[in-house]
Formats: structure tokens, sequence, C-alpha cells
């Protein structure tokens, strides 16, 4: 990962797929959709509906063993939605389940021939003290696959 992603404090990657917005967004509003199209392997499984505003939360069930960094075992996250532009844009936080300033979203452009460009990004700009050296949790890599399995996902129906 180049170092300027760290300096930044941020990751986006993007990903050109072949869906309209509306079918992606569906999947990322909804909870099962999370858990699908993670490519982390922490998210194991959910409580909850799909959000369809700012404020709802749904809950994931997630498990850090696959990342083999801190020993939290299985723990339950609220996802709490902060961005909610239909089609357009959704992004979250873990609100007070985990007390760190960081969030995750998605922005999805509509392009020519029903591509849709979506870019994933994950932002830690917030995080302070010695926090801060644990971050990025979730690596570039992880973001560009969750976006390849997103493609896929889409493309089946999730």
């Amino acid at each position: 990962m180049p170092d300027s992603v760290f300096l930044s404090d941020r990751i986006e990657v993007t990903r050109p797929i072949p869906a309209p917005p509306a079918a992606i967004f569906d999947v990322l509003r909804s909870p099962a959709g999370h858990v699908a199209i993670d490519a982390s392997g922490m998210l194991q499984d959910f409580t909850g509906d799909p959000a369809k505003k700012v404020g709802d939360t749904f809950v994931i069930h997630m498990d850090r063993e696959s990342l083999n960094d801190v020993p939290l075992g299985k723990y339950d996250v609220t996802v709490h939605i902060t961005v909610f532009e239909r089609d357009k844009e959704i992004a979250w936080d873990l609100g007070p389940d985990i007390p760190i300033p960081h969030f995750y979203g998605y922005r999805l452009d509509a392009a020519e021939d029903g591509v849709t460009n979506v870019t994933s990004y994950y932002d830690w700009s917030k995080v302070s003290g010695d926090l801060k050296e644990r971050f990025p949790i979730v690596p570039e890599s992880a973001l560009r696959a969750t976006l390849g399995i997103l493609e896929r996902t889409v493309r089946k129906g999730l």
C-alpha cells in the first residue's frame, strides 16, 4: 500500500460495476449486503433491517479472528447510518460500540452504458493518540476485494 494512503488517514478505491446505482445501493443499505460482500472476513451475521434514512441502525455480528491482530474474538457492532442519499452515497460509523471516530462509506456515480463507478472509502482522520498507529484496520486490498464481491453479489441478485 502506498505511503500516501497512510498520510491522508483515508483510503478510497473505485471500481466500475456494470449495474444501475439503485441495484448497488440496495445491497449497500442492507445488513445482509454488508455481510455478503465483506472481504475482511470479520462480518459474520446480522440483525436488523435495511437502512432507509440517516439515523437508522442495524447490528453486525463480528469475529476479529480473521484479521489476527487484536484478540477481540466475537462481538457485535451497531452500524449507525450517517449519510444516506439514495442511489448516490451511504456512510456509517460504529457509534458507542466502538468509541473510536472512524467511518466507512460508498459513493455511486452513474456512468455510461449502465455502469456505475463505486467508490469505497474508509476514514480514520479523527483518530488521535496511540490508537492512530493501529490504523488502517482494514487494508486497501480488502476494500478493493469487497468491491469485486459487490459486483458479483449485485449480478447474482442478493
